[in-house]
């Protein structure tokens, strides 16, 4: 999990996301109060679920560390075979509004010639 979340892609999407996240609350008192809400009961319902959750995890500890090795070399060959996630998403945006524009460009030629 943190193998992909330090991922470039990744890591600017969650930031766009956080900012547009805080700007909402920041701004609309009322959706903060919702979002208060929500964010309480979620952090009760993780506090009370990983102590349950706790002796089964240490039992497949072994089982979940060989998962997590097999799924972090995985990741490794799929950042080499798709270097898109090595960019932030301003980037990724910028690249395909500019290839979408190129390939408009070049069919709209076609058409006229």
């Amino acid at each position: 999990v943190s193998q992909v979340a330090n991922l470039t892609l990744v890591s600017s999407a969650c930031d766009m996301v956080s900012t547009a996240y805080a700007s909402t609350k920041e701004s609309h008192p009322y959706i903060r109060s919702v979002c208060d809400a929500a964010e309480k009961g979620v952090k009760s319902v993780t506090e009370a679920t990983a102590s349950c959750v706790q002796p089964v995890l240490t039992t497949l500890e072994p089982h979940v560390a060989a998962a997590s090795e097999y799924a972090s070399k995985g990741l490794d060959k799929l950042g080499e075979k798709i270097p898109l996630l090595q960019k932030p998403v301003e980037q990724v945006i910028s690249d395909t509004k500019e290839l979408v524009s190129s390939r408009v460009a070049d069919a709209k030629d076609a058409v006229s010639s």
